[in-house]
C-alpha cells in the first residue's frame, strides 16, 4: 500500500506542474532533447533538467544520453493506477452528491 501511494504521489506531483504537463504533451509528438524542451518553454537547461528528472522519477519520461545530447521520450507509465484512483474518487463524490440531492428533495416541502 505504501509503495502504491508513493507512486501515486510521484505521478500526481509530476503532473501538478503546467510545464511538466506541457513537456509530456510535446513528447507525445516524438522525442526531444532537453535543449529543445528548454527553448520551447523559455527556460534554462538546468531548470528543464529538474523538470525532466521529476517526470523520469514518476516513470512518465525516459532519457538517453548520446554523446553530449540527452534525448527524452515518453516513459512506460500508463497511468492505470492513477485513473483507477480518480474513478473511485469520482464515484465517492457522486454518491455524496446523490445523497445531498435526496436530502434536499425530502426537505424541500418542510420549509413551506
Amino acid at each position: 500500500m505504501v509503495q502504491y501511494q508513493s507512486r501515486l504521489d510521484a505521478t500526481f506531483g509530476a503532473l501538478a506542474d503546467v510545464t511538466r504537463r506541457g513537456v509530456l504533451e510535446r513528447l507525445g509528438q516524438g522525442e526531444a532533447s532537453i535543449t529543445e524542451l528548454a527553448e520551447r518553454f523559455d527556460m534554462t537547461l538546468t531548470g528543464m533538467k529538474k523538470h525532466v528528472h521529476v517526470l523520469e522519477e514518476a516513470g512518465l519520461v525516459i532519457t538517453q544520453k548520446q554523446g553530449r545530447v540527452r534525448t527524452c521520450r515518453l516513459g512506460p507509465c500508463r497511468l492505470e493506477d492513477e485513473v483507477a484512483w480518480m474513478n473511485g474518487y469520482r464515484r465517492l463524490v457522486e454518491a455524496r452528491l446523490d445523497r445531498l440531492g435526496e436530502f434536499l428533495a425530502r426537505t424541500k416541502g418542510e420549509e413551506e
